[in-house]
């Protein structure tokens, strides 16, 4: 294994000038292309630290001095996000979450945490991903995950909603994306409730099979799948994969996930964009599990190898490697000891998520001994740690979380937390991109240049996104009626608006129409006539019902509630 580490490191090295190639759109509209095809890879939550560890992990446990990523290393990208609300509180967006991160690096926009490819406004727009525009460019494309395949970074690349939690939405408009492989976890989200899943509405895989999706949910049927399958759906488990220590042989790995999707895309001639996510080293962070964390950014690596073979061979494909934001604060020591336990970093059999239900349903000490015995090398788990672990660590990880700060300890291994940190983040690259995206850079950038090398316009794809939707903040009444803040979508829609503030009223002119909302029980009239409609004064801020902006601008715009947007 190291000898084949080190050969592909060497070959990586020696990477050769990918040939020019441009689709006849991009031809047409003075674009050039430099790569036919394009390979997104994310480590989600994979800071300085976690890519470290992995290393360090190869060399002191395997002897193998390399990770796949070392020898492509171009530099380090930004995280930050924009200002925005959590709850009540107005937050910097320094400190990143998944959603807002993904944004910028698929899209090229900065916007807010929990933001999925929509602006921060009061009425949001909704920006193209470079998956997006380069469909318009007639390729092939692909979203493979270890997590949900619903869950944030890849949502960010074929769907649009105001928060990331409204996660059946993302589904549905996986449906309408035109992406052609979409392999990952979250089978809940596809499925009703009445059959077993999360969606509130119907199940919708029969729709994914209509469109000519061929559906796999095991790693046999995904190696059965030939290459000219064409639109595949892979749902891996009713939520995340499992983790690499918890997998049995019917759930793939990263890498095989990956080389299919490869294999499947290529045989496209325009060529392919795929984002190819390792969305686990993110929670095995979150939760502190650190034996964990090495073996997902290892699964990761493993699926960079596959991509880089299959970039190297093709010789006209453009490899992109980051992350969205380091997870955890892991720092390699700890209580000022200047030595790392790594012969003990593999010793753990399960991950921690595996064991927590025994952990949280454990009553002694002596039922908490026995479980940490059976998942790790520990076999002297004193009476204090035992019961720190009873406590638990006062997160909503509880008992599981103090089960991984005994082992952390013991491994000489620190976090900060169980949250995103706001350092900088890696960043790889192979073939023609890497001269675009060396030295320090903001992560939008991994996204415009993306686009450049493959010849895709993010800009005429997120215009006729525009074009369709409008995402608004919106309030819905004790009646079930759902009104949208007047001014802001007024403006957003091109019309004049004026609010009297002693008088509480309104006018919006649009389309040679007048429209005119008094105070007392905020009638709506049009042109001098009572449409029969109603707004809504709350704090101090008018809502109007659709219909209201319908009349005003003579357009026929309806409320898509699933995805909560407007259609125009």
């Amino acid at each position: 294994m190291k000898k084949r580490m080190l050969k592909s490191a060497l070959a990586v090295g020696l990477a050769l000038t990918a040939v020019s190639v441009g689709t006849a759109s991009a031809v047409e509209t003075g674009r050039s292309a430099s790569s036919k095809n394009l390979i997104v890879l994310i480590g989600d939550g994979m800071g300085p630290a976690q890519v470290t560890a992995a290393r360090n992990y190869l060399m002191y446990n395997k002897g193998i001095e390399h990770l796949a990523l070392d020898s492509i290393y171009v530099g380090q990208a930004t995280t930050y996000a924009d200002r925005g609300e959590d709850g009540d509180t107005v937050v910097s967006g320094v400190v990143t979450d998944s959603a807002s991160a993904g944004t910028a690096f698929a899209t090229g926009h900065k916007t807010y945490n929990a933001a999925i490819s929509v602006s921060n406004q009061e009425v949001a727009r909704p920006y193209a991903s470079v998956i997006e525009a380069a469909i318009r460019e007639g390729k092939s494309t692909g979203l493979v995950t270890t997590a949900r395949i619903t869950h944030a970074t890849p949502a960010v690349y074929a769907s649009h909603v105001r928060s990331r939690d409204n996660e059946n939405a993302i589904a549905a408009q996986y449906l309408e994306s035109g992406v052609d492989v979409l392999l990952g976890g979250g089978s809940d989200y596809f499925i009703s409730k009445a059959d077993g899943g999360k969606r509130p509405d119907r199940t919708i895989l029969a729709d994914f099979e209509a469109k000519g999706y061929k559906y796999v949910k095991d790693s046999a049927g995904l190696s059965a799948l030939p290459a000219d399958s064409g639109k595949v759906l892979g749902l891996f488990g009713k939520s995340h994969i499992a983790y690499v220590p918890d997998r049995t042989e019917e759930i793939p790995s990263l890498a095989q996930m990956t080389q299919k999707a490869l294999d499947i895309l290529s045989q496209n001639e325009n060529g392919f964009a795929v984002m190819i996510e390792g969305g686990r080293i993110d929670h095995a962070s979150h939760a502190n599990d650190f034996p964990t964390t090495v073996q997902e950014t290892l699964d990761f690596d493993a699926a960079v190898q596959v991509a880089l073979d299959f970039a190297q061979k093709d010789g006209n494909t453009s490899v992109v490697i980051t992350a969205d934001h380091e997870t955890g604060g892991l720092s390699l020591s700890r209580d000022n000891i200047y030595e790392l336990n790594m012969d003990l970093w593999d010793k753990q059999k399960h991950s921690s998520e595996f064991i927590s239900k025994r952990l949280k349903e454990a009553k002694t000490a002596d039922e908490v001994k026995q479980i940490v015995a059976e998942n790790t090398w520990i076999n002297d788990l004193s009476d204090e740690e035992a019961a720190r672990i009873l406590e638990g660590d006062g997160s909503s990880y509880a008992r599981e979380g103090a089960y991984n700060a005994v082992v952390s300890k013991r491994l000489l291994v620190g976090w900060s937390g169980h949250g995103h940190s706001a350092v900088d983040v890696g960043v790889w690259a192979y073939g023609p991109i890497a001269d675009l995206v060396k030295g320090q850079i903001d992560n939008t950038q991994i996204a415009v240049q993306s686009a450049k090398v493959i010849g895709a316009d993010l800009e005429a794809a997120t215009a006729k996104l525009q074009a369709q939707y409008l995402y608004p903040k919106f309030k819905v009444t004790r009646d079930g009626e759902v009104l949208y803040p007047a001014k802001d979508l007024a403006e957003a829609l091109g019309a004049a608006v004026e609010w009297n503030d002693s008088s509480r009223t309104a006018t919006i002119r649009a389309a040679g129409n007048t429209l005119q909302i008094g105070a007392d029980n905020a009638a709506v009239m049009m042109n001098g006539a009572d449409t029969g409609l109603r707004g809504n004064i709350d704090n101090g801020k008018l809502y109007l019902p659709l219909a209201a902006f319908n009349h005003a601008t003579g357009m026929n715009m309806t409320w898509d509630s699933l995805s909560e947007r407007i259609v125009k």
